[in-house]
């Protein structure tokens, strides 16, 4: 992987500008996502994943010790589900293949929950007949079991913003800290 290295601000600062977002192939509705990234010029690529809606990669920069292109697709991703709706079917319909998908898992997960807040499933603002008890119950018992960090976003606007300084930051403090 990437060599025993302290860089220097202006190398970090390279190689965070290098990061590729990958967008899952199979990934529906991710329009906003990707004009979000377009406006901002972030580069991405579109790709089957394994597990999750997005990760990212480094492309190889000998000058900075990385040989070839580095997927972090393993120790990273975020999962995204448009409504609450949605996240409400695979709890319930599709709950194994949900699961499965966080099982296959090696590394890092955040949920991302668009359009939606915490408060719209205790006051069960959403069309289905889950119950918010049990769906609570379920968003927090994948969260203990399976590590995940559970992000709400009221507007999903903001959602590729969201997903880039994820990862963004993810990758900062693994360069800082190896």
């Amino acid at each position: 992987m990437i060599r025993q290295y302290r860089y220097t601000d202006k190398e970090l600062k390279e190689l965070l500008r290098s990061m590729v977002i990958l967008v899952d192939s199979r990934e529906q509705k991710k329009s906003h996502i990707l004009n979000w990234l377009d406006s901002k010029k972030i580069p991405y690529k579109v790709q089957k994943l394994d597990v999750a809606d997005y990760s990212f990669m480094l492309p190889a920069n000998p000058d900075l010790g990385i040989i070839r292109d580095l997927y972090f697709d393993d120790l990273v991703a975020i999962e995204r589900k448009n409504s609450l709706e949605e996240i409400s079917s695979c709890f319930t319909t599709t709950r194994t293949a949900f699961e499965n998908e966080f099982i296959r898992s090696k590394g890092k997960i955040y949920l991302l929950i668009e359009n939606a807040s915490y408060e719209d499933i205790v006051a069960h603002r959403y069309k289905t007949e889950y119950k918010p008890v049990s769906f609570l119950a379920s968003l927090h018992s994948f969260a203990e079991r399976y590590d995940l960090s559970i992000n709400f976003m009221k507007d999903s606007k903001y959602s590729g913003q969201f997903i880039y300084f994820t990862f963004y930051y993810w990758l900062r403090n693994y360069l800082l800290n190896r």
